[in-house]
């Protein structure tokens, strides 16, 4: 049986480490913030915590990676480094450049060991219930050999061609996430604005060809005026950069792209770190 650490127990690593304890494949965690990985290791008996990325990646076959940013990443490969071995799996779940997946892919191929990209969407819902997409680029043999890791919390995976890949596709994935959002919170502002009877529109708009994900699990919190679970504006900020240097470099023009940039860096000079993208119709109100 193939043996995993977590690295990076956020609001989305830490449901995916407790799905691969259930299915016993979790032999230990590290989280930068000690406190997490101990709350972690209380709760799920039998789970280490190690004491440092190195020590960590001695005692397994594959790393999972979940952390914020590039820098974040380079940092933790590099103290990866010392504890990985020849045939070992690196699998990186994070929202990064596909340039940054390439870089990381190169370094560890020279230690021979096998990196996958593999970022996922289905938000941190899709990550407690198991039922997140997971976007992979890399080494094709790694991938294969984690299909046990990404059945304990994916309902698909794909392989999508080299390192990198999986990146290109999640920015594909950000600038769809977008775009909806943008729609649904300018939606529901005009909504109010109306005065329109707000459960019934919930209701009528989701039954209809208007439905969606972000509508169904955000309409009625964003209606509420209530931001305090799912995706920190930030990250989506940041996503949203990637996306545009990918963009740059096809002499691609988005119409979505630069109004999503705009909101989300008001949203975030405005104080709504820490809180869901769905505050931008905090924006969208202001507007009206």
């Amino acid at each position: 049986m193939i043996t995993t650490g977590f690295l990076g127990l956020g609001a989305m690593g830490a449901p995916m480490a407790g799905h691969l304890h259930r299915r016993g494949l979790l032999a230990g965690v590290w989280n930068r913030s000690r406190d997490k990985s101990d709350a972690f290791a209380r709760t799920h008996e039998g789970v280490e915590v190690a004491g440092s990325p190195a020590a960590l990646a001695r005692r397994v076959d594959v790393v999972a990676v979940c952390v914020s940013a590039d820098d974040d990443l380079r940092a933790v490969i590099g103290e990866l480094e010392p504890g990985l071995r020849p045939g070992m799996i690196v699998v990186d779940h994070s929202t990064v450049a596909p340039a940054t997946a390439r870089e990381v892919a190169e370094r560890l191929r020279d230690l021979d060991v096998g990196f996958v990209d593999a970022p996922v969407t289905g938000g941190v819902e899709g990550a407690k219930n198991g039922q997140l997409a997971i976007m992979a680029g890399g080494d094709p043999d790694a991938f294969e050999r984690l299909e046990p890791v990404f059945a304990a919390y994916g309902k698909a995976w794909r392989h999508l061609g080299p390192a990198g890949a999986g990146q290109s596709a999640k920015a594909v994935n950000q600038l769809i996430v977008a775009g909806i959002a943008e729609a649904v919170c300018e939606g529901l502002a005009i909504v109010e604005e109306l005065g329109l009877p707000q459960d019934d529109m919930l209701e009528l708009l989701g039954g209809g060809a208007a439905g969606n994900w972000f509508l169904e699990k955000r309409g009625a919190t964003m209606l509420a005026d209530s931001f305090e679970t799912g995706f920190d504006p930030r990250l989506l900020l940041k996503d949203l950069k990637i996306c545009a240097s990918l963009l740059d470099d096809l002499s691609f023009e988005s119409s979505v792209l630069p109004n999503a940039l705009e909101d989300y860096r008001r949203l975030v000079e405005g104080g709504e770190t820490g809180r869901d993208i769905s505050a931008l119709i905090r924006q969208k109100r202001r507007k009206s």
